[in-house]
C-alpha cells in the first residue's frame, strides 16, 4: 500500500505521521521518497524548496528506520521536514537571498535545527525567503520567486513564504520559520496553514543569521514552527523551546498549561481595525463571523476594551526599532533614529507590556487580523512605490506592518489560524495573541477552532 493511500501524506498532520512511524505502518524511507517525489514533480513551478539536502536526508531516514526497529521513540523520529533558508544547516549555504552570501557555507546547525534533528526530524533542505527577510513577498536574486500554491499569480507571503508554500503544496507536514514583522503569521495566513510566533526568545535564535555573520539575538525577532495543524505547532515547539548557552546554566523551561480546556470557557477579545492601517471588508467580515461563531459555542466575546494599549503609539515605537534593526550590517543603510529614540521606544515597550498584562487578567486571548487583505498579486516595484488596493482604494504597502506589530512589539505569542476564504477563494488568517509566555493558550485555542 502506498504512503499516500495510508496517510494522505500531502494533508496529514505531523502528529499522525509520527504515530504511523512508531506503529511501523510506514517507514521513514517511504516518507522521504514521497516527499522528494512531490518536490521534484511540483516545485519547478512553485519554487519553495530552494536548497536540497536529499542525500543526507535519505541517510537520516534510513537511520531513523533502524532506530524505530530497535524500539526507539523520539517526538519527530523519521518525520520529513524543511526549514527556512535563513537558518544555518551545516554544509549548506545561508544567504538570506543576498548575492554577497551566496557561497557562505554554515559550519554548524542553528540551535533550532540541532533540536529538531535531536528529536528525529529528517531535514530535506531549506525553503525560499524574501531578500534579507524584509518583505511579504518571497523573491530574491539568488533563488527567484516563490509562488502561492493556491494561486501562482499571488504571493505566498514573506519572509517565510517558501515555508508556507511547502506546507500548502503538500511537500512536508512541518516547517520552521522566523518572524519580526509577520514573517510566520502572514505567510501562514496567505497559504491557509498554521504558524506560531513564540514569546520573544522562547526558542533561541542562535544560528538564524545571514551567512558569515555571528551576532547577538536580534531584538523583536523570533523563530518558530509552521504546520498544517495546531497540534503540530505544539509538537515542534516542545522540542525547540528552552534556554540556550549561559541561560541554560540556571534556567529551566516550564510553560504554563492552556488557561482553559473548553472553548466555552475562553474569554476572547476580537478586533478588526487598527488606527494606522486599512483593513479590508472581507477581513473584517471574517472577524465578525469568528466573533459570532465563538459566541454561539459559548465563549465570552468582546469587541473592545478600555484596557487595550494605544495601538498608534505602540506602532510608532515599534517602527523605530524595526527600521533600526533592518539597517544592521548593511553599509548602504543607516537608521534614521537616534540612540535616544531607541531608548524611548524601549521605555514605551515596557509600559505597553504592563498594559497588556493588565488586559490579560480580564481576557485570555486577543484575536486580530494577520494582515489587512488576503494574498495579493506579485509586485516587483520597490517597496516604497508599492500600494495595496483595499476595497477599491490604494493604500501604502508598508502600513500593513501594523497588524503584525501588535504582538511583536510587546514580545507576545501569537498563533496564525486559517478561518475563512475570500470570494476569490484565498485563505484569510487570524492571529490569536496571548499573554507573555502563555504560548500553550493560543495554540490550544487554535486547535479548538480547527477541530470544531
Amino acid at each position: 500500500m502506498s504512503v499516500n493511500s495510508q496517510l494522505n501524506y500531502g494533508a496529514a498532520r505531523a502528529v499522525d505521521i509520527v504515530q504511523a512511524l512508531a506503529a511501523r505502518q510506514v517507514s521513514a524511507l517511504e516518507l522521504f521518497d514521497e516527499a522528494v517525489a512531490r518536490i521534484e514533480a511540483q516545485d519547478t513551478a512553485i519554487n519553495a524548496v530552494v536548497v536540497h539536502d536529499f542525500e543526507r536526508a535519505r541517510e537520516a531516514a534510513q537511520a531513523a528506520d533502524l532506530a524505530l526497529a530497535r524500539g526507539e521513540r523520539r517526538p519527530l523520529l523519521g518525520l520529513p521536514m524543511t526549514v527556512k533558508e535563513a537558518f544555518d544547516v551545516a554544509g549548506l549555504p545561508t544567504s538570506w537571498g543576498a548575492p554577497q552570501f551566496r557561497d557562505a557555507i554554515a559550519a554548524t546547525d542553528a540551535v533550532a535545527v540541532q533540536r529538531l534533528r535531536a528529536a528525529g526530524a529528517v531535514i530535506l533542505g531549506k525553503t525560499n525567503v524574501a531578500l534579507n527577510l524584509g518583505d511579504w513577498q518571497t523573491v530574491n536574486p539568488i533563488h527567484g520567486r516563490t509562488e502561492n500554491p493556491l494561486d501562482p499569480s499571488r504571493t505566498p507571503g514573506g519572509s517565510s513564504g517558501g515555508s508556507a508554500a511547502a506546507l500548502a503544496a503538500g511537500y512536508v507536514p512541518l516547517e520552521f520559520g522566523s518572524d519580526i514583522g509577520g514573517s510566520i503569521r502572514v505567510p501562514a495566513g496567505f497559504c491557509g496553514v498554521y504558524g506560531h510566533k513564540p514569546t520573544y526568545e522562547l526558542v533561541p535564535q542562535r544560528g538564524h543569521k545571514p551567512g558569515g555573520v555571528d551576532e547577538a539575538p536580534v531584538p523583536l525577532n523570533v523563530v518558530g514552527p509552521m504546520a498544517r495543524s495546531a497540534a503540530d505547532l505544539t509538537l515542534a515547539l516542545d522540542v525547540t523551546a528552552g534556554p540556550d548557552m549561559d541561560l541554560a546554566v540556571g534556567y529551566r523551561l516550564s510553560l504554563p498549561p492552556p488557561r482553559r480546556e473548553r472553548l466555552a470557557d475562553y474569554r476572547v477579545l476580537v478586533l478588526d481595525s487598527h488606527p494606522l492601517c486599512v483593513t479590508g471588508v472581507e477581513i473584517r467580515d471574517a472577524m465578525e463571523r469568528l466573533a459570532d461563531w465563538l459566541s454561539r459555542h459559548g465563549a465570552t466575546v468582546g469587541r473592545s476594551s478600555p484596557l487595550l494599549p494605544d495601538f498608534a503609539a505602540a506602532q510608532r515605537a515599534y517602527s523605530v526599532l524595526v527600521t533600526s534593526i533592518f539597517s544592521l550590517g548593511d553599509p548602504t543603510r543607516r537608521s534614521p533614529h537616534s540612540a535616544h529614540d531607541w531608548l524611548n521606544a524601549l521605555t514605551l515597550q515596557t509600559v505597553m507590556r504592563r498594559r497588556w498584562a493588565e488586559l490579560f487578567r480580564e481576557w485570555d486571548v486577543v484575536a486580530a487580523p494577520v494582515y489587512g487583505v488576503a494574498a495579493f498579486p506579485h509586485d516587483d516595484r520597490p517597496q516604497v512605490e508599492r500600494t495595496l488596493i483595499i476595497d477599491g482604494s490604494a493604500t501604502r504597502y508598508m502600513d500593513q506592518i501594523a497588524w503584525p506589530g501588535v504582538a511583536t512589539f510587546p514580545h507576545l505569542p501569537a498563533t496564525s489560524v486559517p478561518i475563512a476564504r475570500t470570494a476569490e477563494g484565498m485563505p484569510i488568517g487570524v492571529q490569536l495573541i496571548g499573554p507573555y509566555l502563555e504560548d500553550r493558550t493560543t495554540i490550544h485555542l487554535a486547535g479548538l477552532l480547527e477541530h470544531v
